[in-house]
């Protein structure tokens, strides 16, 4: 049986965006994504329609972007579980309740309020992001009880080589993506080597069912930022340099750059004196501090707990340098944050390796000092160039045009035309789809 959603008489149009990372889950980036085009869409003639899961479900949660959903926008919260915080005993559980990822159980609650809300509100287009496969299991569902055009924002890739680990989630994530393929009417990832990953692994879909829609800042929440205090530094006397977001075990592995440190610290480089490495809400506070410590240098480390959104970019406006990680095997991978840092127009150290994603977007940003991540004795030559050409509280840069087109206002308005075209589309068949 399908949904029928002819009929609708209304000029604006409306998607339903399928989202497990939304306020008030905290201390991931990812929100950003969802809440910003859930902000700037209706500017560019698209109304959102968010279905999310219970916060019981989130890790964390955080109220202080709960005030930024804009008011009236339908916000429906499924039922859903952690497997492994609400279905384990004596902290183990059946794997199976955890296929395609903890959160397995959003699907019994979204799908039906999925219905309800396509009834009710009759979406032209379905939106599911990732990095929760089980939104796109949602969407796919939807989609195929409705008939309405489907588009899954990837974001990243799903299924690569060695991730995930276990072979049956693995296998799980390929189906996903198989029937991604056979459904869905466009695939958006956030990077051009994901984005040719996939169309490397799907050499029938025509090329214009791939699409490209970067992260992105909020150009908005950089000015209430400005207002949260001066642009001072952050330590007076001190070159104060950042990093904003979770530091990942393998993904972002510091003992490289520890290593550095100590290397130059050996060396008797001046440029330490002073130095202080912060972490703001790295999660792994524990690997830092046994990396740090077993390399020497715990004394120019600070690790400091999560903050506000909008305290987290006034820090980044009042940084002396803006610290970026990001490991070889994410090179079809960009940090959300490194946008944001793009726009607080602080100086950048960019530890990536060359031939990555990441990398190639700080080059074309102007970024000057790129060293990868892995190799101490080239981090450890970046960094010291770094400190000795980077003078501490040097004003902040004013975004130029390649900064302001990284705007999230901007990356709506990519996303409202690729739904354009996806409606105008719409009524010609999709490969695969009943």
């Amino acid at each position: 049986m399908r949904v029928l959603t002819s009929g609708a008489t209304e000029r604006r149009r409306r998607v339903l965006m399928i989202a497990f990372h939304f306020p008030p889950l905290a201390g991931s980036s990812g929100v950003q994504r969802t809440l910003r085009f859930a902000q700037h869409l209706p500017a560019f003639g698209w109304d959102p329609l968010i279905l999310s899961a219970h916060p019981r479900a989130y890790p964390a949660t955080s109220d202080d972007l709960l005030g930024e959903i804009p008011q009236g926008m339908p916000v429906e919260r499924a039922f859903a579980l952690d497997t492994s915080r609400h279905l384990a005993v004596t902290g183990r559980y059946p794997g199976v309740l955890a296929r395609p990822d903890r959160w397995a159980s959003w699907w019994l609650g979204a799908v039906p309020a999925g219905l309800a809300m396509i009834r009710r509100y009759r979406p032209q287009v379905i939106w599911s992001t990732y990095p929760v496969a089980t939104a796109h299991l949602i969407g796919l569902s939807l989609h195929r009880l409705s008939g309405i055009p489907l588009v899954t924002d990837f974001r990243d890739p799903m299924a690569q080589e060695g991730y995930p680990e276990d072979p049956k989630v693995w296998r799980a994530f390929s189906e996903i993506e198989q029937r991604i393929a056979r459904h869905a009417s466009r695939l958006i990832f956030v990077t051009p080597s994901a984005k040719r990953m996939y169309r490397d692994r799907f050499p029938e879909l025509p090329d214009e069912r791939f699409a490209l829609i970067e992260n992105g800042y909020d150009e908005e929440s950089f000015a209430r930022a400005r207002q949260v205090g001066e642009e001072t530094s952050l330590s007076p006397g001190s070159f104060t340099l950042l990093h904003s977001g979770i530091v990942y075990p393998s993904e972002r592995d510091p003992a490289a750059l520890f290593a550095a440190l100590a290397s130059l610290r050996r060396a008797g480089n001046p440029y330490l004196k002073g130095l202080r490495l912060r972490f703001r809400a790295p999660v792994h506070e524990k690997l830092i501090r046994e990396l740090s410590s077993a390399c020497g240098v715990e004394d120019l480390i600070e690790v400091l707990p999560a903050i506000a959104y909008r305290e987290a970019l006034a820090e980044m406006l009042r940084a002396d340098g803006l610290l970026v990680m990001q490991g070889a095997n994410c090179n079809e991978q960009v940090p959300a944050k490194l946008y944001e840092y793009f726009r607080a127009g602080r100086p950048v150290l960019g530890l990536a390796d060359p031939a990555g994603d990441t990398a190639a977007v700080m080059s074309n940003a102007g970024v000057a000092h790129i060293a990868k991540l892995e190799d101490a004795d080239a981090v450890a030559s970046c960094l010291a160039r770094f400190l000795e050409l980077t003078p501490p509280s040097a004003p902040s840069r004013a975004p130029d045009a390649n900064v302001l087109a990284m705007s999230r206002r901007a990356r709506a308005q990519a996303l409202a035309e690729l739904l354009d075209t996806t409606c105008a589309g719409s009524r010609a068949a999709v490969p695969g789809t009943s």
